[in-house]
């Protein structure tokens, strides 16, 4: 077995030096902002508490200061650290979006359900811009493990790295992010990718980065299949699918929060005891807003006591979502009924964590007509609700989405992305007409659509539960560390 590496006398690398810059610049920063209540104070603090800890153990160990021996189990919160085994997950912790919540997910799956680990884990921002809004959202209970995960030290030779994000963010990254791994590949015993696409291809740039990993998890058997066609090793290649908290996304835990308080109207005038379909997305083309508009403003007037509810966010845009809706009407020539239009509300206020099932409780039905996902957190969420869930047949929702347990929409045909970093590629697009038939059928059955809503509930637990899932993740861990030993 071949020595590894006196790490205490090798040089540092750029990207440590542009790193402890950071942190000087942040300290600084704190410093001459002062006890001040601005909105860059508070981010910039919140960088410091999950930063300036990572950064003194790294220093440390490159140093040759600290001989990297895990706390004492009197001197951590954490049950695990008895191991010297260590996985340091990044991921964009402190920021809204999928790859923020699938990584939550993951590491709170783990934290949770795990009997006598074998390793423990630790936490670093990485790969998008944190969020205090996002972080004050979540569970006191959640913030509080967070920070006792990020402060466990772990040594980099005896650590396995889940870079949890697109792969432009990986080590070296193509925009300003902390790199992953933080210091190139060779000081950690193993490096994982974690990420996902949700197009036909991956980038030949991603392929290349997907390959220097030494594993790259995808959440779907369609992903293997795009990965590895787009050229990433098949041996590195491992389908690992995502949880669902099942628990905290339990329809009989919570009361309905109150749509109208939050939406703001955009179409009809004002909706009473109606049919609630309710659609979650980022305003962009892939997420089909463009679908589900002509859909339900074709399908249904003012007559059929019906509200949309799109809960939306901006994404390299503006966030004047009423005035894009009231142009895209105008744009597309769709006529206003006799009866008047059917309820449009929009939701563009931020709903913290905390709420997010409540939201899913006061809807009757969760609709997205996307073009294509790489896994669909909101879907999955709707289903754990036991909503029935009217999406496209393709891409990531076809690891869980059956004609038993929703209603899968059909692709009419592919077309090919026409702007933006996966120009060329190809992506679904899912059928107006066919879609509007599938929410007629939704809201003129409930019967069906409560029976489809329970049953995709009960497969959520099921194959996807949080225990299920760490059970599956674990065993990958604790095989990669075998194999590392053995050699």
């Amino acid at each position: 077995m071949d020595q590894p590496p006196d790490r205490s006398k090798r040089p540092w690398k750029f990207s440590t030096i542009v790193y402890s810059s950071s942190i000087l610049f942040l300290l600084l920063s704190i410093f001459l902002l002062g006890f001040t209540n601005t909105d860059l104070y508070k981010v910039q603090s919140l960088r410091f508490t999950f930063t300036v800890n990572r950064f003194y153990s790294y220093l440390q160990f490159l140093l040759g200061f600290h001989d990297g021996t895990p706390k004492s189990k009197s001197e951590t919160l954490n049950p695990a650290s008895s191991t010297p085994h260590c996985v340091l997950w990044m991921a964009p912790f402190l920021s809204s979006g999928g790859y923020s919540s699938e990584a939550w997910s993951y590491v709170l799956s783990l934290r949770n359900h795990l009997t006598n680990p074998r390793f423990r884990i630790t936490i670093e921002h990485h790969g998008d811009l944190e969020s205090v809004e996002f972080w004050n959202g979540l569970a006191k209970e959640t913030k509080e493990v967070a920070i006792e995960m990020y402060r466990e030290q772990c040594r980099p030779n005896e650590t396995i790295v889940v870079c949890h994000s697109e792969p432009g963010a990986w080590y070296p990254p193509l925009f300003e992010t902390l790199p992953c791994p933080p210091t190139g590949y060779e000081d950690f015993l193993s490096v994982i990718g974690r990420t996902m696409f949700e197009t036909d291809r991956v980038n030949p740039e991603h392929v290349k980065r997907c390959n220097q990993m030494d594993h790259v998890w995808v959440p779907t058997d369609f992903h293997v299949s795009s990965f590895v066609q787009s050229g990433v090793d098949s041996s590195k290649v491992v389908k690992i699918v995502q949880p669902v908290d099942v628990g905290f996304f339990d329809p009989s835990k919570y009361k309905p929060l109150d749509l109208m308080a939050v939406g703001d109207l955009v179409l009809g005038s004002g909706m009473k005891n109606g049919f609630v379909f309710l659609s979650v997305f980022k305003w962009e083309q892939r997420k089909g807003w463009d679908v589900l508009l002509k859909a339900y403003l074709s399908e249904f007037s003012g007559e059929d006591n019906v509200a949309l509810f799109l809960l939306t966010n901006a994404y390299h845009s503006d966030s004047d979502f009423g005035n894009k809706i009231l142009y895209f009407v105008e744009e597309m020539n769709i006529e206003e009924p006799r009866n008047g239009y059917p309820f449009v509300y929009v939701i563009d206020k931020h709903i913290a964590q905390v709420d997010l099932p409540r939201l899913y409780k006061a809807a009757d039905a969760f609709v997205l007509p996307t073009r294509g996902e790489g896994w669909g957190r909101p879907i999955v969420e709707a289903m754990a609700m036991s909503l029935p869930v009217i999406t496209t047949n393709w891409s990531g929702p076809t690891e869980y989405l059956t004609e038993r347990n929703g209603y899968p929409l059909v692709v009419e045909e592919m077309s090919e992305v026409k702007e933006g970093p996966f120009e060329g590629h190809q992506w679904a697009e899912p059928s107006v007409d066919k879609l509007r038939v599938l929410m007629r059928r939704v809201m003129s059955n409930p019967d069906e659509a409560k029976v489809k809503g329970k049953r995709g509930r009960d497969d959520m637990v099921k194959n996807f539960a949080p225990e299920v899932v760490a059970k599956v993740v674990a065993d990958q861990i604790a095989r990669i560390f075998d194999e590392k030993i053995r050699t």
